[in-house]
């Protein structure tokens, strides 16, 4: 019998076994279409059945409102960088909420297109989410933006802002579809699929259609939410095959029971890994602040830095992968992300107690 093998990736990150046996079935014959999905036209009435049913059921599980629009686009959420500026600043100031690494990229890119003020930051080194009542917002703001799971540093928000006027943008890429999100909270949601939504080439937006019309007038076009939303997504060919295993993670999802379903079984998998991190006597440490501690990230060290080669050696040869955390970060990060099961979740605490045993 061969060893069950478990990949802890922070994306491109695994897909449910079930999408990847469908897939495998499907990818020669579609539907005894006679073609792969992969060899569709993008305009063909086989594969216009195919983003459609992937969008309603993306609405489904999300509860998204009919005034917002669902877009299928590419370049990954560091494109989104650029394109939430573009479309949304009109000539007035940005706020960004500074929580990790790829919150502050987003803020310096914004940057390049117009003003931008850092409502607040954990800078200093805290590794939360500053209390809202802390943030300072620019008069004139254009929209807030968050990073609502911060993939390195596994620091997510336990709360959604209270904006009013103010459209909350939000990147989730590391954490849409782990739990029900109140998307009309939201002016803009946007997510690279690499993680929990399907293979990597596909970025989700969600955005509230009074949004759109609003792109400063040197935009690209491709550039241009507006255009896209316009033309459902079929501007120039859409990332076609990760669309479709896109739509057949909703599906599996839906079987599941939704995302309510789903959040219980990531707060069952949380809950085990950083318990064992807090029980094993200083040998492991995460520090993040408890209340925004990621249930998709997990980052933790060592107490012996020395330990950290063994440490990944012996971790592989258990089938274990993918552990090494981010090189700005250090130390171990283990992504329990969606179609992680349980099982390889206490798979690594097993190993985890073993290995403070053997080395503690």
């Amino acid at each position: 019998m061969s060893r069950r093998i478990f990949n802890f990736g922070a994306g491109p990150a695994l897909l449910p076994a079930p999408v990847m046996a469908r897939v495998q079935e499907e990818l020669r014959d579609w539907h005894g279409s006679g073609m792969s999905v992969m060899e569709m036209s993008h305009r063909g009435k086989e594969y216009q059945g195919i983003i459609q049913q992937a969008e309603q059921d993306l609405r489904d599980l999300l509860a998204i409102p009919d005034q917002y629009r669902v877009l299928f686009l590419q370049g990954g959420a560091s494109l989104q960088f650029a394109m939430v500026p573009l479309n949304l600043l009109a000539g007035r100031t940005a706020a960004y909420v500074e929580t990790g690494v790829w919150s502050r990229k987003a803020s310096q890119e914004a940057r390049r297109f117009g003003q931008v003020e850092i409502a607040a930051s954990n800078s200093d080194g805290a590794a939360e989410v500053p209390p809202q009542e802390q943030w300072r917002l620019p008069r004139d703001c254009a929209y807030l933006h968050i990073a609502g799971n911060e993939t390195i540093d596994g620091i997510e928000f336990d709360f959604v802002p209270e904006l009013g006027d103010i459209p909350l943008v939000s990147d989730a890429s590391s954490h849409l579809l782990s739990r029900p999100l109140p998307v009309e909270r939201f002016g803009l949601i946007y997510a690279g699929a690499q993680k929990n939504v399907g293979p990597a080439g596909l970025t989700l937006v969600i955005v509230r259609e009074d949004l759109l019309g609003r792109a400063d007038p040197h935009t690209p076009t491709m550039l241009d939410y507006a255009v896209h939303a316009r033309e459902h997504s079929m501007y120039n060919t859409p990332a076609t095959f990760a669309i479709y295993v896109a739509g057949l993670v909703f599906q599996w999802l839906k079987d599941l029971g939704g995302l309510t379903a789903m959040e219980k079984i990531n707060m069952a998998k949380a809950e085990r890994l950083y318990g064992a991190i807090d029980d094993s006597g200083g040998f492991y440490r995460n520090s993040v602040a408890p209340r925004n501690r990621s249930r998709m990230n997990v980052p933790f060290f060592l107490h012996d830095a020395a330990l950290d080669p063994l440490f990944l050696e012996e971790a592989q040869a258990a089938g274990l992968l993918q552990l090494k955390g981010h090189r700005l970060l250090g130390g171990m990060r283990a992504s329990i992300y969606n179609a992680m099961p349980l099982e390889g979740v206490e798979t690594l605490v097993a190993f985890l107690r073993d290995f403070a045993a053997r080395h503690g």
